[in-house]
């Protein structure tokens, strides 16, 4: 009964770290698409899910949010 329990709450602690897994894979793949040409910045604003503000431009706003998460900072987005 113990071993259930524990098998129980271990599932708990897998399926958090598993999402915020996907999520990273999903923000460091739309930044790749967008670099690659394959969307435009209106496309990766909204799967960013980044509120377009007037003030900044829509590529400066997805350049400086796609530099976050680049291993390397010299890749120009």
């Amino acid at each position: 009964m113990k071993s259930l329990l524990i098998i129980f709450y271990l599932s708990f602690l897998i399926y958090p770290a598993e999402a915020v897994t996907t999520k990273m894979f999903k923000v460091l793949d739309t930044c790749a698409r967008y670099r690659l040409g394959e969307i435009d910045v209106n496309e990766a604003i909204e799967k960013l899910k980044l509120s377009n503000s007037s003030t900044n431009q829509p590529k400066d706003l997805v350049r400086k949010y796609c530099s976050v998460f680049t291993p390397n900072e010299k890749i120009e987005f």
